[in-house]
């Protein structure tokens, strides 16, 4: 009987632990991240820039352009002022049978600028970005005329010097690709565009300049990506069509082929993003279900280092499968510590505590640093930067640092209105906070409802803002987890675009 009761104490002991365990899985997203923000300081030793020197290949600019007439006419006049030779650049318009003025808007612009300003109109329309650009990519290909080719979108301005900037590194023989630094830049820019801002902010300038620092790169932006036209030959010389994420299959196999992948901070481009959750939903929705689908493509890839490309690294693993299984995370952390709330109370209440001090810690230093690296997109964008996470898991974090006064105030301002202060109030409190990670994407999600119900569209910013952007992109994760699941139709819903985009 000793021994059982031993045997049943420790599989107590470890339950409970486990259930520890699992919560601070709700950390790692958050750690992990910081580890990236960590590393960006090795950018400045550790970088591609001492191999560059001009270098002006002859470049193709392929354009998708679907019912683009509000925004296509002024994005080529914008490129044919880029400072690079102008013999050496040809603009090619794939015209995915668009139903506006846009094979008007482009023949004309053909018609003043011959040879460099080339329609190329397909009959059949509506397949997706990948099949518009393989349209384009095999007539481009047909001759040797193209030295690299650069894939953007049709409403997206590149600064300048921004092209000579990206052609630069093709100076190493051994870099495939290029990606440039895409900004929000839509003026003037609403709530969400802010959001969309200073994320772009942690997820480009910030993220991609510390993959660079680990020598593998997840994603090439839609909107900019140049490459070599050897890099294109040796991948097979089209765009993968049987994903949402043909950007990121052709990141991954210009790796795995054994070319360099590149991303220069220093070359921005300005694009328009959606204005609203809608908007933002049908664009994220494409790009998580195109995340699953990579994630299970090259699941043989994952954690296995390989001498001829980095894309097999813990490092990289780790930081594309946090972000990727983020909302399963929050989910296991907010079970776990519900499971503990009844079984062992103190327990939960310290790994309570633990978990939302190390968030805490996180938190601050990924948004000062996050600021701290485009300061002028910083400035307009504090607020959300602030809010990110949502005033809920902000005010949790605010207990993590300051307990006491945190804890005084609550309890001063839930008898003020009247609240019991009581033991069982207190404890479904508790319990609220306790499934909040969780709980907050189903605010998120609510906030997507809202705006779609006419009396209630003020309320959609208000509850993204409570419960947070964060946790509206892991509600949209979570969602593209079922779809693959059931294996939805795989539609390529195009953002809508109202040409306010500018550079300052």
């Amino acid at each position: 009987m000793s021994m059982l009761r031993e045997a049943v104490v420790l599989a107590d002991m470890v339950g409970r632990w486990t259930l520890v365990v699992l919560v601070m899985l709700g950390v790692l997203p958050l750690a992990t991240a910081s580890y990236q923000f960590a590393i960006i300081g090795l950018h400045a030793v550790r970088n591609h820039y001492g191999n560059v020197e001009p270098r002006f290949p002859r470049v193709a600019i392929l354009v998708p352009a679907w019912n683009e007439a509000a925004v296509i006419g002024s994005s080529i006049d914008r490129l044919l002022l880029l400072d690079y030779p102008a013999d050496r650049l040809r603009i090619y318009v794939v015209d995915d049978a668009s139903t506006d003025q846009t094979p008007d808007v482009v023949i004309a612009k053909g018609q003043e600028n011959p040879g460099q300003v080339v329609h190329l109109r397909r009959k059949k329309g509506g397949e997706g970005k990948a099949h518009t650009l393989n349209h384009g990519l095999k007539q481009i290909l047909a001759n040797d005329w193209m030295q690299a080719l650069l894939i953007m979108d049709a409403d997206v301005i590149y600064e300048p010097d921004s092209l000579r900037k990206m052609t630069r590194h093709f100076a190493d023989p051994e870099v495939g690709a290029v990606t440039a630094y895409i900004k929000e830049g839509s003026r003037p820019a609403n709530w969400m565009k802010r959001f969309i801002a200073y994320e772009y902010i942690t997820a480009q300038a910030a993220v991609r300049r510390s993959q660079n620092v680990l020598g593998a790169m997840a994603c090439l932006a839609g909107g900019a990506q140049l490459h070599t036209r050897a890099n294109l030959e040796k991948i097979g010389g089209q765009i993968d069509t049987s994903s949402l994420a043909e950007d990121t299959f052709t990141t991954f196999k210009t790796q795995l082929a054994g070319n360099k992948v590149v991303f220069d901070g220093n070359a921005t481009v300005w694009a328009e993003e959606p204005a609203d959750i809608d908007g933002l939903w049908k664009q994220r929705l494409r790009w998580a279900r195109g995340n699953v689908q990579v994630s299970f493509r090259y699941k043989k890839l994952w954690f296995r280092p390989n001498p001829g490309h980095r894309l097999g690294s813990f490092s990289f693993g780790l930081s594309w499968f946090c972000l990727f299984l983020m909302p399963i995370f929050m989910i296991l952390a907010s079970a776990s510590l519900t499971a503990l709330f009844f079984i062992d109370f103190p327990l939960s209440w310290a790994a309570f505590k633990l978990l939302w001090i190390v968030n805490a810690i996180c938190y601050l230093f990924i948004t000062t640093y996050t600021l701290m690296i485009d300061p002028d997109t910083g400035r307009r964008t504090w607020r959300e930067a602030v809010g990110f996470p949502g005033l809920i898991s902000l005010a949790m974090i605010v207990y993590a640092w300051f307990p006491k006064p945190f804890s005084w105030a609550m309890l001063g301002t839930m008898e003020l209105i009247h609240i019991p202060t009581t033991g069982p109030v207190l404890r479904l409190v508790i319990l609220f906070a306790y499934v909040w990670l969780a709980g907050s994407m189903l605010g998120a999600w609510a906030a997507k409802l809202t705006e779609s119900r006419r009396r209630l569209k003020w309320l959609s910013p208000i509850l993204v803002y409570i419960c947070g952007y964060g946790p509206l992109l892991c509600a949209v994760t979570f969602t593209s987890y079922i779809k693959e699941a059931r294996g939805a139709e795989m539609s390529w819903d195009k953002t809508e675009k109202t040409g306010q985009v500018s550079m300052p």
